[in-house]
C-alpha cells in the first residue's frame, strides 16, 4: 500500500499554521507525520492555472500579447519549454500535472480509448461517463492536500468529476446538464447570487472561461482554499478551429492572459505575500495541412473490415488522438504477426513520422496493454502539419482539406508541441530561467511547497526554483 506522506512546508515561512499529525493512505492506512504547517491556516495558497494549448513558442512571439504571463515569469521563474507526456492531449496531460506520473501509472491513457471487450470507443474528454475515482489510479495533489486538512478547489480541471477530495468544483464537462449535476451545489447558488450564472442566464450553457474565471476568484475570496486549480480552454478550442499563430489564436491568448491577470490581482489582494501561482499548459500546437486516413490503408491490407465507411471489425482497431494514433490488436495471440503487417501497411505513408511498437511503449510512458487493456499495442506519430482521421471510406489515404486548422497529440519531443511553465510568488526564487523541463515535475514541485510527499512519484521537484521565506510582491 502506497502511503501519503508529509514534510515541512517550504517557502511558506510567513504563514501561521498548525502541526498536523495525520496521514491518509491510498487504500485506508495511516501513520504519524512529520511536522508540517498545514490545515487550519487560510493565509497561504497555491494556485495552478492551465491555459490549454498555449505552446511554448508563444512566449517569445511578439504577436502574442501576454504581458501578465511574461511579468510573472520575470518576477518569478520560467522554463523555455515543458515536455508533455504521450499522447500530447488534454486528459492524460492534466492528470500528469496533478500526479507527477505518466499515463502508464495514472491510467488516463488518452482523451479516449478502445474498450477491447466491446470493440467500442470510450470517451474520456469532457467526462461524460466516468467519475474521477473510476479513471485516476494514483493519488493527486488535491487528494493529498485534502488528507492533510487543506481546503481544495478545482474549476473545470479534467478528470475530476465527482472527486470526493475537492471542496468546491466545477467539472470539465461538455453539457450544462452534467455541469449542474456535478458542480458543488452551494457554489452554484453562491455564484448565481453574486451575479455569475455558471450555467448561463437560462441555465442551458456549459461554463466557459469568462464565467469560470470570476467563479474561481469568488472561491478564492470567499472560501480561501489552500490549493486551487483552474483550467482555461478557449486558446485550445480557437487553435483547433483557426490554427496556431492565426489572428483568432492571438486574440484568444490575449483574452486568456487577461484572465490570468484577474486571478493574479485577486491573489495579491486576498493573500498578500503568501500566494504561489503556477501558469502552465498541457501541450503545444501544430498547424494542420493534411489528414492521414490510416484505416483506408489498413482496409486495403485486409487488417480491418468496413461497413458504411466505418471500421466494424478486423485484426486491428484504431483510436485517433489527433497527431497520434493508438493501434489496438484484437487477437493478442497474433500480436507479433499483426504488428508486422501494420508496419508494412503504413511504412512510407506520407505524414507518418514514427511507428512505435510494443517493445517501445514503456519508453513513451505508455502502459503494457497486458497490465492496462485501455493502452494500445502500437502508436503511430504524425509529422507536424498532419493529423490522423478515422474514416475507412474511399481510396485515398489522406484528406487535403481538413475541417480543423490545428491539432496536437503528436510526439512530445517535437518543439512545437512543448508547453509553458511559469511560477511566481511565495517560495519561488525570482529570476530563475530553466531550459527544457518535464511536466512530470509540476506536481512534485507543488507538493514540496505544500509540505506533501507524493508516493512513488516519477517526476522530481524543480529544486532550482524553490526558495524559503516570502516572495516580494510585484
Amino acid at each position: 500500500m502506497a502511503e501519503w506522506g508529509f514534510r515541512s512546508l517550504r517557502g511558506w515561512a510567513g504563514c501561521a499554521g498548525v502541526v498536523l499529525a495525520v496521514v491518509a493512505a491510498w487504500g485506508g492506512g495511516a501513520r504519524g507525520a512529520e511536522a508540517g504547517l498545514v490545515g487550519t491556516d487560510t493565509n497561504c495558497i497555491v494556485v495552478m492555472i492551465s491555459v490549454d494549448g498555449l505552446a511554448a513558442f508563444y512566449f517569445d512571439d511578439p504577436k502574442a500579447e501576454m504581458p501578465t504571463i511574461r511579468a510573472l515569469a520575470a518576477a518569478g521563474a520560467h522554463a523555455s519549454m515543458m515536455k508533455s507526456v504521450t499522447p500530447t492531449v488534454t486528459w492524460p496531460n492534466h492528470t500528469t500535472l496533478v500526479t507527477g506520473v505518466t499515463p502508464a501509472r495514472h491510467g488516463v491513457v488518452g482523451n479516449n480509448y478502445l474498450d477491447r471487450a466491446t470493440g467500442q470507443r470510450v470517451v474520456l474528454i469532457s467526462d461524460p461517463v466516468f467519475d474521477k475515482e473510476a479513471i485516476v489510479k494514483v493519488p493527486t495533489i488535491y487528494d493529498l492536500a485534502k488528507a492533510a486538512g487543506f481546503k481544495t478547489a478545482a474549476v473545470r480541471w479534467p478528470a475530476t468529476r465527482n472527486a470526493p477530495t475537492l471542496d468546491w468544483t466545477i467539472p470539465d464537462v461538455g453539457t450544462a446538464k452534467l455541469a449542474q449535476r456535478y458542480t458543488t451545489p452551494s457554489l452554484l447558488a453562491e455564484a448565481n447570487g453574486a451575479g455569475i450564472p455558471i450555467l448561463g442566464k437560462h441555465g442551458h450553457t456549459a461554463p466557459r472561461d469568462d464565467i469560470c474565471t470570476p467563479v474561481f476568484n469568488l472561491i478564492l475570496r470567499q472560501h480561501r482554499p489552500q490549493l486551487a486549480l483552474l483550467h482555461l480552454v478557449d486558446v485550445d478550442h480557437t487553435q483547433h478551429l483557426s490554427g496556431p499563430r492565426s489572428p483568432e489564436a492571438y486574440a484568444a491568448i490575449k483574452k486568456a492572459d487577461g484572465q490570468v491577470r484577474a486571478v493574479w490581482e485577486e491573489l495579491k489582494r486576498d493573500f498578500p505575500g503568501r500566494a504561489t501561482l503556477f501558469v502552465v499548459s498541457d501541450h503545444g500546437f501544430s498547424p494542420i495541412k493534411r489528414v492521414i486516413l490510416p484505416n483506408v490503408v489498413l482496409r486495403k491490407a485486409g487488417l480491418v473490415s468496413v461497413r458504411g465507411g466505418k471500421v466494424s471489425g478486423g485484426a486491428v482497431r484504431t483510436i485517433t488522438q489527433g497527431g497520434s494514433l493508438m493501434v489496438y490488436i484484437t487477437d493478442e495471440t497474433r500480436q507479433a504477426e499483426v504488428v508486422g503487417k501494420v508496419r508494412q501497411a503504413v511504412q512510407g505513408l506520407t505524414g507518418v513520422a514514427d511507428i512505435i511498437g510494443p517493445d517501445q511503449l514503456a519508453a513513451y510512458g505508455v502502459a503494457d496493454p497486458k497490465q492496462d487493456p485501455h493502452a494500445p499495442d502500437m502508436i503511430l506519430f504524425a509529422e507536424e502539419g498532419f493529423t490522423f482521421g478515422d474514416t475507412a471510406a474511399g481510396d485515398l489515404p489522406f484528406n487535403e482539406k481538413p475541417e480543423r486548422k490545428g491539432s496536437h497529440g503528436h510526439n512530445p519531443a517535437l518543439p512545437h508541441l512543448h508547453a509553458i511553465f511559469v511560477a511566481w510568488g511565495a517560495g519561488i526564487k525570482p529570476g530563475v530561467k530553466l531550459g527544457e523541463i518535464s511536466s512530470l515535475s509540476v506536481a512534485p514541485t507543488i507538493a514540496t511547497l505544500l509540505g506533501l510527499t507524493i508516493p512513488n512519484v516519477e517526476g522530481k521537484p524543480l529544486e532550482e526554483v524553490l526558495a524559503g521565506g516570502r516572495q516580494k510582491e510585484e
